[in-house]
């Protein structure tokens, strides 16, 4: 591989996010146990976030306005406005969260830093993912911070454009398939999947990956074989 640039995505590749939201959805299905079962209440908590990504886009902000949206269907707008509140909470609770990383992930930063270009290529809310850098402690080893509106081919096109790299010489190292993995490889890029215990269903996606530019591991520091 002839890389000159390296992308990470952030949320569950660089820190541990999705797990707070998988908890803070079922904290809002039990508050919601009077109207609709919990298993019922996470199917109309994800159609509601599915519906609205076009108008919110990812990230926290988004999510917390589809559980007020969620609440106020279900129970036909007479629910008790203490659950909006506590929906409302519960949103502010995740932007208050510690940031968590991924375990080895800043050694792995610091082994590539002097060789490569180190980019983040993240999709979500530009303030909340600005907020989780500076928190991390991870924002000096980056040449270059991208936060998506979302991540499609044109979105990655749009980067590597930016940072005046060809394709063949850009990897992108993420946890998920469908956003970080499949557009790049499509563009003939490189990619490396880290898979992560969990990952929200809008970001699965059914079939094996076959590419002569893709790579799976387990964990963040095996792609250091690959680069160093």
């Amino acid at each position: 591989m002839n890389i000159k640039v390296i992308a990470f995505d952030a949320d569950d590749t660089l820190w541990v996010n999705e797990p707070y939201f998988r908890e803070t959805e079922e904290k809002f299905c039990q508050l919601m146990e009077d109207y609709m079962p919990r298993n019922s209440m996470d199917k109309e908590l994800f159609k509601t976030e599915i519906q609205n990504l076009s108008l919110y886009g990812y990230g926290i902000k988004g999510f917390t306005l589809s559980m007020i949206e969620t609440a106020l269907r279900v129970s036909e707008k007479t629910v008790n406005i203490d659950v909006i509140e506590q929906a409302i909470a519960f949103g502010k609770d995740l932007l208050s969260r510690p940031i968590e990383l991924i375990d080895g992930i800043e050694a792995v930063l610091h082994a590539l830093k002097d060789r490569y270009r180190l980019v983040v290529a993240t999709k979500g809310d530009l303030l909340d993912q600005e907020r989780k850098l500076r928190k991390s402690g991870l924002l000096p080893y980056f040449h270059h911070i991208e936060v998506m509106s979302d991540k499609q081919e044109a979105d990655y096109q749009k980067l590597l454009r930016h940072l005046d790299v060809q394709s063949e010489s850009f990897l992108m190292v993420g946890n998920s398939l469908k956003s970080d993995i499949l557009p790049v490889l499509a563009l003939g890029g490189h990619a490396i999947h880290i898979p992560f215990h969990t990952t929200w269903a809008h970001e699965q996606i059914e079939h094996h990956v076959e590419h002569p530019n893709f790579k799976q591991e387990t964990i963040i520091s095996d792609i250091l074989q690959h680069l160093l």
